[in-house]
């Protein structure tokens, strides 16, 4: 029972020590999140058009 009360304690006070990012961080990652995840997709969308239409033309 003593060995859970310490694991316990320990972490209340690890959960003290926590620095949550401030809103104007959490903005700024998900537009970069969202712009790089939209330039990715723009990108795999291009070479799937490219190797389509390579095939296409070799078939």
């Amino acid at each position: 029972m003593k060995k859970i009360l310490e694991y316990i304690q320990s972490v209340r006070s690890e959960w003290f020590k926590i620095v949550w990012p401030s809103r104007d961080s959490v903005v700024r990652a998900t537009i970069m999140i969202l712009v790089f995840s939209g330039l990715a997709a723009l990108f795999f969308f291009l070479v799937d058009w490219v190797l389509n239409a390579i095939v296409s033309w070799i078939f």
